[in-house]
């Protein structure tokens, strides 16, 4: 693709009305259900990174149904981001704990991961999906730790939360959630992001927990996140733009020199050429 012409992902918004209605037409026609498994199917076939992460939950989840109750609760409380694991080995629990989930099989979260996140990682690309999840589970779990380090240090909570268990690939999916109103234009991008948002905040709310606070964290990394993604990728095409009509006006400038040289020199030759028919001439009628 030309540099003039490039466009960042973060630029290919879509109308969701327009996609809704062209969804209508295309379910109407025939063998709708065999042509849906193919789409999902397609889908799937490009997003390695979401269904790498789902499989990896399978797994984990798999593992801890094999082991008996106390193992189980080492596995979970070894990978937990809770503050005496941040303080001990952060990078470790930081890894871990975006692949554990404590509880039954991550029903949720699977689902999530091989339809909204894969339609979020279709349109960003794998490496830059990892990215967002990843701030967005890292930093939501950094300021989630910072709060209850400074709520212990006033003895505004019980000591038993610094060892609480806390896993799961919640904060990171948040964030992503928070990006996709991104991939929207129009009302349709205010009204995903105002739902995310009231989402999360009556979590907040409602549970009034470190985790609630956690993914609601993790929303405004996300809304952050894009909107200087966003930003950067418009200062990119301008950049792009400006480079490629520079080197077109450079291009243009150097034909045009290249046209005036051949006509010099073409004027050259023809001054030549009737010098010479002037000596012959000279010659032919001169005194012998």
């Amino acid at each position: 693709m030309a540099s003039g012409t490039y466009q960042p992902p973060w630029l290919r918004t879509v109308d969701l009305r327009a996609e809704l209605r062209g969804f209508g037409d295309w379910w109407r026609q025939p063998h709708r259900s065999r042509r849906a498994i193919g789409a999902y199917r397609d889908l799937l076939a490009g997003t390695p990174a979401c269904i790498a992460y789902a499989f990896t939950l399978f797994v984990t989840w798999w593992t801890l149904r094999g082991a008996n109750d106390l193992v189980g609760r080492r596995l979970i409380f070894s990978a937990s981001t809770n503050l005496r694991n941040m303080q001990r080995d952060p990078i470790q629990v930081l890894v871990a704990s975006a692949f554990w989930t404590d509880g039954g099989f991550p029903w949720g979260d699977i689902l999530v991961l091989i339809t909204l996140m894969a339609l979020a990682e279709r349109w960003l690309g794998s490496l830059r999906w990892i990215l967002v999840v990843a701030l967005g589970h890292v930093g939501a779990t950094l300021i989630t730790v910072v709060g209850i380090a400074h709520k212990l240090d006033k003895q505004l909570i019980p000591t038993r939360v610094a060892f609480a268990s806390d896993v799961g690939p919640s904060y990171g999916i948040s964030a992503m959630l928070a990006v996709l109103a991104f991939r929207l234009r129009g009302p349709a991008r205010w009204l995903w992001g105002l739902g995310v948002l009231a989402w999360y905040a009556y979590g907040v709310w409602n549970g009034r927990t470190f985790t609630d606070y956690g993914h609601f964290f993790a929303v405004l990394i996300g809304f952050t996140v894009g909107a200087i993604a966003v930003a950067l990728s418009h200062r990119l095409v301008t950049v792009r733009a400006r480079s490629a009509a520079r080197a077109a006006a450079a291009s243009a400038a150097a034909d045009s020199a290249g046209d005036r040289v051949e006509v010099a020199a073409g004027t050259l030759e023809e001054l030549d050429g009737g010098l010479d028919d002037s000596r012959g001439d000279r010659s032919d009628h001169g005194h012998h």
